[in-house]
């Protein structure tokens, strides 16, 4: 039975180690979103400066190309509403994880108890003398 009990650490060990890295991507993911919303929001207060006769370009490659002021300050307002709806999922997802991370602690925690419980039991019985 020990050797069970056995596996299921070793497996619930696994589980929780890849929720671990699941929960390191995406923290690394909303750091990256952070970063893309700071930009965004930046370039959209830039934007607010403009009068309607300045030009505005985007980069293609390494070409710069006249761009549509309207049409720049849209594609910037879509860039910051979806970057906010990433940054609200990934916010679900870290939440997530990080709840499934505390109920695989916990499940650790019962599988180590019940193997040092049977382990005790295993050792006491073999140390009583026999009659």
């Amino acid at each position: 039975m020990s050797q069970t009990l056995q596996d299921k650490l070793q497996a619930a060990s696994r589980d929780f180690q890849k929720l671990q890295s699941d929960l390191s991507d995406a923290v690394e993911a909303r750091q990256r979103l952070d970063a893309q919303l700071s930009e965004n929001e930046l370039v959209k207060k830039e934007f607010a400066d403009l009068t309607p006769d300045n030009e505005v370009y985007k980069q293609v490659g390494p070409v710069l190309v006249k761009q549509d002021q309207a049409e720049a300050k849209s594609n910037v307002d879509k860039r910051l509403e979806f970057i906010r709806g990433e940054i609200k999922r990934i916010e679900g997802q870290l939440k997530d994880t990080e709840t499934k991370i505390e109920k695989k602690k916990s499940e650790i925690v019962d599988i180590q108890t019940a193997l040092q419980q049977q382990q005790s039991h295993g050792s006491s019985a073999s140390t009583t003398p026999a009659a």
